[in-house]
């Protein structure tokens, strides 16, 4: 599974460190690391049905999870996916208030 995200994002750190907590091997993909991986991004974006309200809002649309043909921005479905269970509370690292 690919994750497209930022450490910028609330988001994309709980999700660094729940995978990290839960030992998984997902690829993250930092798109402000680099143009290409920021390009990858926007053209996974600018097409994919699921970000039109984040479009519409002015969001990014980060944590991005992508497996084969399946794209989703909730992180529940995704560890559902690959069998993982649902994210826990005692797991979030950093709430917002």
């Amino acid at each position: 599974m690919k994750v497209y995200g930022a450490d910028i994002c609330i988001d994309c750190r709980n999700f660094k460190h729940i995978r990290k907590l839960r030992g998984l091997n997902l690829e993250f993909i930092d798109i402000t690391a680099d143009t290409a991986s920021l390009k990858e991004f926007l053209m996974i974006r600018d097409k994919g049905d699921i970000f039109k309200s984040c479009r519409e809002e002015g969001g990014i649309g980060i944590p991005c999870f992508v497996e084969g043909n399946r794209m989703t921005l909730d992180i529940d479905e995704a560890f559902s996916w690959i069998g993982q269970p649902p994210v826990r509370k005692e797991e979030i690292l950093e709430s917002r208030d």
